[in-house]
C-alpha cells in the first residue's frame, strides 16, 4: 500500500481528472482519504462512481448524490459497472470536469482510483469494451499501474486497490469487511455478520425477515446469526449451532443482494456516528485526565 500511494502520487502529477469507484452501500466508508489529500494537493477534479447502485438502496443513494454533487469540483453518478448502458455515461461527465481536454493535441488523461474490490477493473473493461484488466470477488486483485487509450481524445490509468494506514472509525472497518473491501484473514467473520445482523434489524428487518423466514422480534446481531444457523440446519458435533457457517451465509447474501436492496450508511446516520464517536473519544480522555490528577494527588 505503500508503494501504491507513492505511484499515485507521481502519476496524479500526469493526469486532469481522478474517477473515484465508490461502492453505494457504502460510500463515505470507502472513500480513502488518502486519494482525497492527493487530489486536493494537485487541485484535480473528481467523478465519483456509486458502484453496485443495483445493491443499494435507491432512497440512501439519492442523498448520496445529493450530498457529494453538492461539492465544489465534485460529480457524482450512481452506476453499475456491470451494464454497458450505464457505464457509456461516465466520459461525457468526465469530459464536462475537464472541458479543457477536448481533442487529439489535449487528451483527457483520467486515472482511476478506490479501495479494493468496488469494480474498477469492471469499469475498465466495460468502457474499453474488452477484457484487459483482471476482475474477480476479491481484495486486491489489480497489481499495478496499467494505462489504456479509450479513444483518440481520452487516456485511462488503472491503480492497485488502496487503502489508508488507519480506519479511524471501528464502524467503518466493520462496513467495509461486510461489503468484502477486507480480505477474510483481516477479519472475524462472526463479528462482521454481527455487526451486519445489527444495522439490519435497526433499518432493513423485514428484508431479515422475508429471506429467512423468522421473526426478528427480540433479537439482536448475535441472534441473527443463530437464527439463520437453526433456520439452515447448520450444526456441528452435538448439535451445536454452526454460527460460522451462518455467519457467512449472511454476509454472502448481503454481497450479493439476495437480502435486498441496503446501504449500510446515509449522509444523516454517518453524521451521527461520528459525532457519537467525537463524544465517547472526548469523554475517554476527560476520564483519563481526572485519573491521572487522582493518581497525582494521592501520590
Amino acid at each position: 500500500m505503500v508503494s501504491a500511494r507513492k505511484k499515485a502520487a507521481e502519476t496524479m502529477e500526469r493526469v486532469d481528472m481522478i474517477i473515484e469507484v465508490l461502492d453505494a452501500r457504502v460510500p463515505e466508508a470507502g472513500s480513502n482519504p488518502v486519494i482525497k489529500e492527493l487530489r486536493l494537493h494537485r487541485q484535480r477534479p473528481c467523478l465519483k462512481i456509486l458502484n453496485k447502485s443495483d445493491l443499494a438502496d435507491p432512497a440512501a443513494t439519492t442523498a448520496w448524490l445529493n450530498f457529494y454533487n453538492s461539492q465544489e469540483g465534485i460529480k457524482a453518478v450512481a452506476i453499475s459497472c456491470k451494464k454497458p448502458g450505464d457505464v457509456t455515461k461516465v466520459p461525457g461527465l468526465c469530459e464536462m470536469l475537464a472541458p479543457h481536454r477536448d481533442n487529439r493535441l489535449k487528451p483527457l488523461r483520467m486515472m482511476i482510483m478506490g479501495i479494493p474490490n468496488v469494480g474498477k477493473s469492471t469499469l475498465i473493461n466495460a468502457l474499453l469494451k474488452r477484457r484487459v484488466a483482471a476482475v474477480g470477488d476479491e481484495p486486491a486483485v489489480t497489481k499495478n499501474q496499467q494505462g489504456f487509450d479509450l479513444n483518440e481524445r481520452m487516456t485511462l490509468i488503472d491503480t492497485p486497490g488502496l487503502m489508508w494506514p488507519k480506519i479511524e472509525y471501528d464502524s467503518d472497518g466493520f462496513m467495509l469487511a461486510a461489503s468484502h473491501a477486507v480480505g477474510r484473514n483481516a477479519i472475524i467473520d462472526e463479528e462482521v455478520a454481527s455487526f451486519l445482523g445489527d444495522i439490519l434489524l435497526a433499518n432493513y428487518p423485514s428484508l431479515l425477515a422475508n429471506r429467512y423466514g423468522f421473526s426478528v422480534e427480540g433479537l439482536d446481531g448475535v441472534g441473527i446469526i443463530e437464527a439463520v444457523a437453526k433456520r439452515r440446519g447448520y450444526q456441528l458435533k452435538g448439535g451445536i449451532p454452526d454460527v460460522e457457517k451462518a455467519a457467512l451465509t449472511l454476509l454472502q447474501d448481503y454481497r450479493t443482494g439476495a437480502l435486498g436492496r441496503i446501504s449500510l450508511e446515509t449522509p444523516k446516520s454517518r453524521n451521527i456516528m461520528i459525532d457519537e464517536q467525537a463524544f465517547t473519544k472526548a469523554k475517554e480522555q476527560t476520564s483519563n485526565i481526572n485519573d491521572s490528577c487522582e493518581y497525582k494527588l494521592q501520590t
